[in-house]
């Protein structure tokens, strides 16, 4: 792989925007400056009017490989990933079979080293009688993200709800705990009670099922259990005001011990959408009321939540229609989340330097990532360079996924993705995926 310079670009880290050159080489940033002379036989790229990020880095996606593969596989989302700004990934263990066992959990990253052009790692699965599996996790804390713990309905036998199991894991683990909080039997009452009430359920239905009450049991759980146990805790996919209570802002982010994480349908969508949107913005935890959403975005910019992801969850427009109850849960973003962002920065709803923090920095600072996340001079060069002049219209013709749909078709992005880099080499530009280009495996500075 020859050099590399970027040009004349604005760049974006650590909470400054300054105009400068960047040299890749080896697969690392070689050099910052504001002119880098070129005396290494570089390709010279204009970044002339555009911006260099931190290639995005999203914590929760599920890429159906294996088992599921009718809807998304490795191979096919991670290419969307990387057309959207996103060099890295963290995939769910929710697969057929589930990664409740060490092999199994390997096989995945066998298949994304064969597979992915972006960079990957993969959760450890949890199940009521799995317990010595995860925490011979334990053994690869430099290896894998993390422990991926289902405190609510899932797929399969996910849902853990022995409390001892919980307890022990909470406890033992070496590795950060991710979870998924809703509580069942909560859940399950408010569906006995609307099932009562009506005859058929709507799209609308979902965030009186999946309701506020449901989520902030589940989480101040986790929080209990963490605070026992003195346990690295991630809640993932924070959706409702009252659960905001449960985190602060007056901690360094690297200091913390229970962190959080919004997805973008959360601050995007609110209930009204189902009227026009129904079952497509079905997911788990559900979308709900906009006072949830106006709370979620003060929370981001004030600190309390943590990093911005996606919950890539796609399935089949069959999957996703037909009644209520039959309809799949998830929707489809990881092409699209930073555009998604970059519009809410050009609505200066949030700076791009905050942008980057919540997307990049504080990602790689939660997860312990390996010289990934930041624009530094010796780690890996995982960049995207975006121009904030050109639109996007989200459409069939130019979405990525498997499963060929978008919520967001027929939204124009006041921005546009100009090239994605990982590991130094230029996988998207010219609006085209180097599909042969293969990612790298996370590791993690953990003690």
């Amino acid at each position: 792989m020859s050099n590399i310079i970027i040009k004349n670009t604005s760049i974006v880290n650590e909470g400054k925007t300054y105009q400068g050159d960047i040299l890749i080489g080896d697969q690392r940033i070689l050099k910052i400056d504001g002119i880098i002379d070129n005396k290494y036989n570089a390709r010279e790229i204009d970044g002339s009017n555009k911006y260099v990020l931190p290639g995005v880095i999203d914590d929760q996606v599920h890429f159906r490989e294996p088992g599921l593969t009718h809807k998304a596989d490795i191979h096919t989302e991670s290419i969307a990933a990387v057309a959207g700004g996103t060099t890295t990934f963290m995939e769910m263990p929710n697969t057929k079979p589930a990664a409740l066992t060490q092999e199994l959990l390997e096989e995945k990253y066998i298949i994304a080293a064969n597979a992915s052009p972006a960079n990957y790692s993969f959760f450890m699965g949890t199940s009521n009688d799995n317990e010595e599996e995860v925490l011979k996790t334990n053994e690869k804390k430099d290896r894998v993200c993390g422990i991926k713990i289902f405190m609510g309905a899932s797929t399969g036998n996910m849902l853990v709800d022995n409390h001892l199991t919980l307890d022990n894991i909470f406890r033992k683990s070496e590795l950060l705990i991710a979870t998924h909080c809703e509580d069942e039997r909560i859940i399950k009452s408010n569906l006995q009670r609307i099932q009562s009430e009506k005859k058929i359920l709507e799209a609308s239905d979902h965030p009186i099922i999946r309701d506020i009450e449901g989520c902030f049991e589940s989480s101040l759980m986790a929080v209990q259990l963490a605070m026992r146990n003195n346990t690295r805790l991630h809640i993932l996919h924070i959706s409702t005001a009252k659960e905001l209570q449960l985190f602060t802002n007056l901690i360094e982010l690297k200091d913390k011990r229970i962190t959080s994480e919004v997805c973008i349908h959360h601050l995007h969508f609110t209930a009204d959408d189902y009227a026009t949107l129904g079952n497509k913005i079905k997911c788990n935890p559900a979308i709900k009321a906009s006072e949830n959403r106006d709370a979620l975005w003060e929370a981001l910019l004030d600190n309390r939540l943590d990093v911005i992801a996606t919950d890539h969850a796609p399935h089949t427009m069959e999957e996703k229609f037909g009644g209520y109850t039959e309809s799949h849960a998830g929707l489809p973003l990881v092409q699209h989340s930073l555009l998604m962002m970059l519009h809410y920065h050009k609505q200066e709803k949030i700076s791009i330097e905050k942008l980057v923090q919540k997307m990049s920095h504080n990602v790689a600072t939660c997860f312990q990532i390996k010289e990934r996340g930041f624009i530094r001079e010796g780690y890996f060069a995982d960049l995207v360079m975006v121009d904030l002049n050109k639109q996007t219209t989200i459409s069939k013709e130019n979405i990525l996924y498997k499963c060929g749909w978008s919520p967001l078709e027929g939204f124009t992005a006041p921005a546009s993705i100009d090239t994605t880099f990982v590991n130094g080499y230029p996988v998207y530009e010219n609006n085209k995926v180097d599909a042969s280009h293969r990612g790298m495996r996370l590791t993690f500075d953990r003690n």
